[in-house]
């Protein structure tokens, strides 16, 4: 049996490219060993076969956004092993367009951003990318949510009249926002800088109580037909 060699040293030889170039390809997902995709350039090879995707392509690999359909009671902003432990592979939706190439690493140091009830469910965005995180934190305040609030009880007079405009939240006056019957349960509520619980608040306010609730967009990306528990990818260059 031969030395073990890195695998970024076998598959410059094979294809006849730089170690730097091998390493971009291994990162990219195009390398297999044994028949297993293997991302990391040093990891140690000697009698494995190595094949490289005739595929494979010199692309940088650009770090992941996802964007997940929480289910209620998972609490993904304090608990990371629970996030950990929810974001597989096997839960990818099997409608997620975006083209990209599913790798291991889009799995790691994935950060929620935008806050969300534990008790509620709907779009959570979990990203690598600095842009996004920035574009999510410093911008927060300017970017639309939607959600859908299902209640219990009676409309106080003039009720949804201060949903729109008029309340206040932890001391401080809500700015106007759009708030419509979806059914005779159920509130659509379209807001700029929701913290959490406000919702709740909201509707306690003017004699209501929160029964459910789950976001169905933030900003420009909504949750459309992504069932509970599924995730996709935010491609690159998709504005939120």
């Amino acid at each position: 049996m031969s030395e073990p060699i890195r695998l970024a040293r076998r598959v410059a030889e094979i294809a006849g490219c730089s170690r730097s170039e091998a390493e971009q390809y291994i990162q990219g997902g195009w390398v297999r060993v044994d028949g297993r995709i293997v991302e990391l350039p040093q990891h140690p090879v000697s009698s494995e076969t190595v094949s490289l995707d005739p595929d494979a392509r010199l692309d940088a690999v650009e770090p992941a956004t996802l964007l997940l359909h929480k289910p209620p009671g998972l609490d993904v902003f304090n608990d990371a092993t629970a996030l950990a432990a929810f974001i597989e592979p096997a839960a990818q939706w099997d409608g997620d367009a975006s083209g990209v190439r599913r790798l291991h690493r889009h799995f790691h140091r994935l950060q929620p951003l935008v806050p969300l009830d534990r008790e509620a469910s709907g779009l959570i965005v979990l990203t690598q990318d600095g842009r996004v995180r920035r574009r999510l934190t410093e911008d927060l305040s300017a970017i639309e949510q939607e959600f859908v609030v299902e209640v219990d009880g009676t409309l106080a007079p003039w009720g949804l009249a201060r949903l729109n405009h008029g309340l206040e939240f932890e001391g401080r006056k809500l700015p106007p926002g759009k708030v419509s019957w979806q059914n005779e349960v159920r509130l659509r509520f379209a807001l700029k800088g929701v913290r959490p619980g406000q919702l709740q608040a909201m509707c306690a306010q003017v004699g209501l109580q929160v029964v459910s609730l789950r976001r169905l967009r933030i900003g420009r990306v909504s949750l459309a037909k992504m069932p509970v528990g599924a995730w996709r990818y935010l491609p690159v260059g998709e504005r939120l």
